[in-house]
């Protein structure tokens, strides 16, 4: 039987350092989306959890695909710590879940905007299948560390042997003879990004660090937390450069000249409404709606591409004012000869999908792209995936992607 591992990000909605910051968004994404998309993302991680106090950050939580915990006033002060946070995210799921243990939890920290996937999938293997008790993500450290004596007296007076026992010291290594890199052991930095521990464990001992701690080792380029102005600042630059080599790599409108959309779980939640005459109904995000209208006057073609037969896709397409592809079998070939029919390489063609009827058309497109909530396999497939899932808002965040800062001005009347 799997265990069931629970990753939980504290946002507080006060910021004394950087106000407002775990909803600034870094790369065009809030900072606490960006760490629920990599949570979802991760292979091990079963639920995902945010833990805040402020009511924005709750919705964007959401709307990213993580479960919601309020955090009483006692334990959302400045003071609080980040073990008390993790302790009641713990007791609220499980309650949620019918007191259904949990059984590794994981600290994620949604201030390390450049997190991956992979790092928290490393620290869940480590407890899961390493021996570990708890593991937490570091990087190499070749730096000399020094500290300043705050008792010395740097202008005392008198000879210099008798003042050489005060001020700056090294703390890992000798001032008078320092090796050279190579000759010395290796450290790592701790870079606050994801813990795991196991839960029960944690929560006798009410730490992150007990037992056999296991190091995962990450890549110290991709370090970085915010906790001033200049830290966001250099987030928000070296976003674009980190946010190219992931999986969830952005496309903008010089990369892309066509948007082919599935309906069922991309444009809705996959919720089917059936009445007593058995009639069908779906809810649709309006933000959706004004994403389409930017990307039509943006001048690119948007294409509604679905195997359902319910009469409703044709009306939203209508609504929309873009030509439907629905009742389709082959998927791909519809889409092959629609992209021969405008002129369109199949290379340019951003293709939205939630599930596994879509990954024909993934293989056949060059920027195949999954929302927050589509299945594994798809979300594995895609080249891109939002933080936002299906019929919550996805097809406007991609939107945003496209034409980013200009979408706000975008003509949206047509």
């Amino acid at each position: 039987m799997s265990e069931t591992v629970l990753a939980v990000i504290p946002a507080r909605g006060g910021s004394k350092g950087v106000p407002g910051k775990n909803l600034a968004p870094v790369g065009g994404i809030p900072l606490v989306a960006r760490a629920v998309r990599e949570c979802v993302a991760a292979g091990h991680v079963t639920h995902v959890v945010v833990s805040t106090d402020d009511p924005s950050i709750a919705e964007v939580a959401r709307s990213a695909g993580a479960e919601v915990v309020l955090r009483p006033a006692d334990i959302a002060g400045d003071t609080a710590t980040s073990e008390a946070a993790v302790l009641h995210a713990m007791d609220a799921h499980e309650a949620a879940h019918g007191g259904a243990p949990v059984d590794i939890v994981l600290l994620v920290q949604c201030t390390s905007p450049f997190i991956t996937s992979e790092e928290i999938d490393g620290v869940a293997e480590a407890v899961i299948s390493g021996g570990a008790d708890t593991a937490h993500t570091v990087a190499p450290f070749h730096g000399f560390v020094w500290r300043e004596d705050t008792d010395a007296a740097p202008d005392a007076p008198g000879p210099l042997a008798a003042r050489s026992a005060s001020g700056a010291f090294g703390v890992n290594h000798d001032k008078a003879g320092r090796p050279r890199r190579q000759d010395r052991p290796q450290e790592f930095m701790e870079t606050g990004t994801a813990y795991a521990m196991r839960a029960d464990g944690f929560r006798d001992r009410r730490h992150r660090f007990f037992g056999r701690t296991v190091l995962v080792k990450t890549d110290p380029a991709r370090v970085l937390e915010i906790d001033e102005p200049g830290d966001m600042i250099r987030a928000r630059a070296l976003a674009p450069i980190y946010d190219a080599d992931r999986a969830g790599a952005l496309p903008t409108l010089d990369d892309i000249d066509a948007v082919v959309l599935d309906f069922d779980g991309t444009q809705t939640d996959d919720t089917v409404l059936v009445d007593s005459e058995g009639k069908e109904t779906v809810a649709v995000h309006r933000g959706d709606g004004l994403g389409i209208a930017a990307l039509r006057s943006a001048g690119l073609p948007v294409l509604i591409l679905s195997t359902e037969t319910n009469p409703v896709v044709a009306a939203r397409a209508r609504k929309l004012r873009v030509p439907v592809l629905h009742g389709i079998d082959r998927k791909d070939l519809a889409l092959k000869q629609w992209c021969e029919e405008q002129g369109i390489t199949p290379e340019r063609v951003l293709y939205v999908g939630n599930d596994v009827n879509d990954l024909p058309c993934f293989e056949l497109v060059g920027w195949p792209t999954a929302v927050a909530n589509a299945h594994d396999v798809v979300r594995a497939s895609a080249r891109s995936i939002t933080a936002t899932p299906g019929g919550h808002g996805a097809i406007r965040e991609i939107a945003s992607w496209i034409l980013g800062p200009a979408l706000s001005r975008r003509d949206l009347s047509q």
